[in-house]
């Protein structure tokens, strides 16, 4: 790739204004991958400006003609799909296998489901007199987190062009590699210059500046609730829309009627999917207090059935993303032993045999009760907390009570009383005995978790403004 030292700016690869630049590690083996180029305000202003002259054609683009780019993007994007799936495991060290299998498939659904979307969406109706118009709300800048690259940028890239709407994205600067293709792949597939904007940057610069730019329309963001409130607060004297998709504290909630081993270990794994660096994670494993020692016994079962090593190899864990989450987690696993919780498998440090790489334990806590910094902190990492409880009352009590409302899992084998409990459940997205993650659903968050929603439909309908045009007589 010779686009690493350089931002997409008006249909163009250039050179960034500043000489700030980012070590890209290797977080498998810690050898240095890439310097890649820091925004400067300058860089920021250029982006935005392009962003802003391409705006006004594009916006009265056919319909039609969105489509067909729409789709020759998802052709390009089919064509480098290995290529996108090893660029993540380089740079975020995600097994390969599940590379291809999640990461990159993720994206290729999300550009499914907008085109479908788009497809559907009528975007002018007449009541009477009145013409209602979908418009496109301007000017966009996505900022992305690291741990779903293509998830997180395509999620809201792809119903961004849908609806018509110009940008700037700026991804992590952690996982740059498979963002910079996916640039490409949009010049590729004949996007107008200055649709799409790509720059790396650093969220105090270059995320600031977007987020406070005056032409700038709408800011939508993925990554921790910390750095939610920092956008909200740079946008806000520009009164633009800010959407939300933030940090996450998921209850997995096993019911007495349900298969206890089942559902033990069915949620260890769904805890540790793409090594626990998932927002939706259900980190929180929620079983009745009198099977607890039955539920420890099944979770350390399902926790060392994970192999941790070389994501290159044939392995179901690799790293976590860089030593300041490998620091990070390791601190709140010294947490969890501290304040008394029960360290049932794993705990701080790297696996036996491996001493490079930020690999981190598969982790299980017992005995964990509500107020533990464990129970109430995103920890982000392959680690999950089990927690007692007597009632089913109780149960939704505990799930409710934390600042973030992204997702809950509920185990039964009945479905009445999983809709009873769902709900009571404040949060954006359930899923119950195990159901498949559906790129058409919503998703979003409740309380701290954010606002907005994104996928399918829904995340179009977040890059719309809505008109009435009155006094207009029918044809």
């Amino acid at each position: 790739m010779n686009t690493l030292d350089r931002f997409y700016i008006d249909g163009s690869w250039v050179l960034p204004h500043g000489t700030q630049t980012h070590l890209l590690i290797n977080p498998a083996d810690e050898t240095e991958i890439a310097r890649i180029p820091m925004a400067a305000a300058a860089d920021v202003d250029a982006a935005v400006a392009a962003a802003r002259a391409a705006f006004d054609d594009w916006q009265l683009t056919p319909k039609e003609e969105r489509l067909q780019l729409r789709r020759r993007l998802l052709e390009k994007y089919n064509e480098h799909y290995d290529e996108i799936a090893e660029l993540m495991t380089r740079e975020m060290g995600t097994p390969l296998a599940f590379s291809k299998s999640a990461q990159a498939w993720v994206g290729q659904a999300h550009l499914e489901a907008a085109i479908e979307a788009l497809e559907k969406t009528e975007f002018e109706e007449r009541r009477g007199e009145t013409l209602i118009s979908l418009e496109p709300i301007g000017v966009c800048a996505l900022i992305t987190p690291w741990n779903w690259p293509m998830n997180q940028l395509v999620v809201k890239a792809a119903p961004a062009l849908a609806a018509g709407c110009t940008m700037v994205a700026k991804p992590s600067e952690y996982s740059p590699l498979s963002s910079l293709l996916f640039a490409q792949l949009v010049h590729e597939a004949g996007f107008p210059k200055g649709v799409y904007n790509h720059i790396t940057g650093s969220g105090e610069v270059a995320g600031e500046a977007l987020s406070r730019h005056p032409d700038i329309d709408m800011v939508s963001i993925t990554g921790s609730t910390r750095a939610g409130i920092a956008v909200a607060r740079a946008a806000a004297d520009t009164v633009k829309r800010v959407a939300q998709e933030l940090g996450g504290k998921s209850a997995n909630i096993v019911l007495r009627d349900a298969d206890l081993e089942k559902a033990v270990k069915d949620g260890v794994d769904a805890c540790y999917v793409n090594c626990g660096q998932a927002c939706r994670a259900p980190a929180r494993l929620l079983v009745p207090a009198e099977q607890m020692e039955l539920a420890k016994r099944y979770a350390k079962e399902a926790a060392e059935a994970h192999t941790v090593g070389d994501p290159s190899s044939d392995v179901m864990l690799g790293p976590v993303v860089n030593k300041l989450q490998f620091d990070r987690i390791n601190a709140l696993i010294e947490a969890g032993i501290a304040e008394g919780a029960t360290l049932v498998t794993g705990g701080p440090g790297r696996p036996q045999g491996i001493d490079k790489g930020y690999y981190v334990q598969p982790t299980v806590f017992g005995d964990v009760t509500p107020g533990m910094t464990i129970e109430r902190e995103e920890i982000f990492g392959p680690v999950i907390a089990l927690i007692g409880y007597d009632t089913e009352d109780d149960a939704v009590r505990i799930a409710n009570d934390t600042i973030y409302g992204l997702s809950a899992y509920i185990q039964t084998s009945d479905p009445a009383k999983a809709r009873y409990i769902a709900r009571r459940l404040r949060v954006g997205s359930i899923w119950v005995n195990g159901a498949p993650w559906d790129a058409r659903a919503p998703f979003g968050g409740y309380k701290q978790s954010g606002n907005g929603r994104e996928h399918g439909k829904w995340g179009l309908h977040d890059y719309l403004e809505i008109k009435a045009t009155a006094g207009l007589p029918q044809a």
